[in-house]
């Protein structure tokens, strides 16, 4: 009789290059965020006249709906920048159309607040995407855009106010962006219309 040896499997390295597709759907997933973040513009201020006098500083949660693009663009296109693209195009479609904050700071919010979402991935080499991974991302996000809010927003505030804010800010980026872009995700990938993209084929795994 004659041994037979399995040939050991290799590891398909990941392609970490943006395709075609990639750009498509990010710029969707941007716009498409962007409008959300015109309607929370003004969704927001009624929360925050009820949770600012309660406990300066806990509106800070209600910076989650702003920090989700990126997060979300990050967990679907699983490439290098993909975090920063996807909640900067968003911050830009919030510019073009205006608000409160003005064109220029709302960018660079975006950025921050990419970047944030980014790094997260980044310290995981852009190889997992479990759910976890989502949460830290957006208290990644919501950590960098409590920083950036209270150097250009509430420069001179108070320990009290700054620990709160940051605090609030961080658990509404890992609730809302980062546990909510995964389900997302996650309902996206159950439709199909992921199938081009490894979380798309990743659906039926359990994580």
């Amino acid at each position: 009789m004659t041994a037979v040896t399995e040939a050991p499997q290799t590891k398909t390295p990941r392609n970490l290059k943006w395709r075609v597709v990639d750009i498509v759907v990010a710029a969707v997933i941007g716009v498409a965020a962007g409008l959300i973040f015109l309607a929370w513009n003004v969704g927001y201020v009624g929360p925050k006249t009820v949770l600012e006098p309660a406990l300066p500083g806990l509106q800070g949660v209600l910076n989650g709906p702003w920090l989700f693009a990126g997060v979300l663009g990050g967990i679907i296109i699983r490439k290098p920048g993909a975090a920063i693209f996807t909640e900067l195009l968003a911050a830009v479609v919030s510019a073009l159309v205006g608000n409160q904050w003005g064109g220029v700071l709302t960018l660079e919010a975006g950025l921050i607040q990419g970047l944030g979402a980014e790094l997260i991935l980044l310290a995981f080499l852009y190889g997992n995407f479990r759910v976890w991974v989502a949460v830290l991302a957006g208290a990644g996000a919501g950590l960098a855009g409590s920083i950036n809010d209270l150097v250009l927003w509430y420069a001179g505030a108070d320990v009290a106010f700054s620990v709160i804010y940051i605090v609030s800010s961080v658990v509404g980026g890992a609730l809302i962006a980062g546990l909510g872009s995964w389900a997302i995700a996650k309902a996206l990938a159950k439709t199909g219309a992921l199938n081009r993209f490894a979380a798309g084929r990743e659906a039926t795994v359990e994580v």
